[in-house]
């Protein structure tokens, strides 16, 4: 599997399949309990037509990386490099979960190079949730180190490398349960310590401030990127959030809830497959 080395070390594994005018996918990372891949991913895998990619984020698959605080600027700054290396100039995005946070983040720092957005059940906070909704696999994940120690994250971390499966494992939970150097520095470090890089990082993740997390909520008002939005219906992924954007970007077309139920899935990915086609430059179709 190819892999993009950052300056700060690093390692950003990807894929890509197919020909044709790129697609971008990002994944929800597990860290809010999501788990597989989203159905309208194996959509786009089967457009022929397009050259989909894929890159592992910091921690996550085969991707590793130091110690440090989260960063959309870094994450966009990651996924921008991998479409550099493979000679990437512009690109869809198709994301979900928290993906979209990520999608954004793109659209905000690279509007010359993303093509247009689709975003499944975006992350987000609304009236019918709080900050503490995104927090609490992270409250698990410091009880676990006060309790436990050190040892016993990696305990959990060896049970099940993924977050989302085994939040008492942390963010970190990939490359702990991969990487036997990585658990080795772990160990060398004081719990309170590590605790303190686990709210760093999730205050990174999950910010308070802006209802999209990774962009100012102005952005969103002067944001020309066209975006596709198929609205969520759970406590992270809330439907105001998804409508709250649709009514700020200028570009935006927002389905009705739902489109994930059996009945409208060939209808949602009609739209998906028209949207993409849409704005895929002619020169490429």
């Amino acid at each position: 599997m190819p892999t993009t080395e950052r300056a700060d070390g690093a390692l950003i594994h990807h894929a890509s399949h197919g020909s044709g005018f790129p697609v971008l996918l990002l994944g929800p990372t597990g860290a809010d309990g999501a788990t597989g891949e989203p159905g309208l991913f194996g959509t786009v895998r089967a457009l022929d037509t397009y050259r989909v990619i894929t890159a592992d984020r910091r921690h996550t698959g085969g991707s590793t990386a130091p110690l440090a605080p989260f960063s959309y600027a870094e994450a966009a700054a990651d996924q921008l490099a991998v479409l550099d290396d493979l000679g990437v100039d512009a690109v869809h995005v198709v994301a979900s979960g928290d993906g979209t946070a990520l999608a954004l983040r793109l659209a905000h720092d690279a509007p010359a190079r993303i093509t247009s957005v689709v975003l499944q059940e975006p992350v987000g906070l609304d009236s019918t949730n709080t900050i503490g909704s995104f927090h609490a696999p992270y409250d698990e994940a410091m009880r676990l180190a006060r309790a436990e120690g050190l040892e016993g994250v990696v305990e959990a971390a060896v049970r099940d490398g993924r977050f989302g499966a085994e939040p008492g494992a942390g963010p970190f939970a990939q490359q702990l349960h991969d990487d036997p150097a990585f658990r080795e520095h772990l160990h060398s470090l004081r719990r309170e310590r590590y605790i303190a890089a686990l709210v760093r990082y999730r205050d990174g993740v999950w910010p308070d401030g802006s209802p999209y997390f990774s962009v100012p909520e102005e952005w969103a008002r002067t944001c020309d990127t066209p975006l596709l939005i198929l609205p969520g219906a759970d406590e992270r992924h809330p439907e105001g959030v998804a409508k709250a954007l649709a009514a700020d970007a200028r570009r935006a077309q927002l389905l009705d809830p739902g489109h994930d139920a059996p009945e409208n899935r060939a209808r949602t990915a009609e739209i998906v497959t028209r949207f993409l086609t849409e704005h895929t430059p002619r020169e490429s179709r």
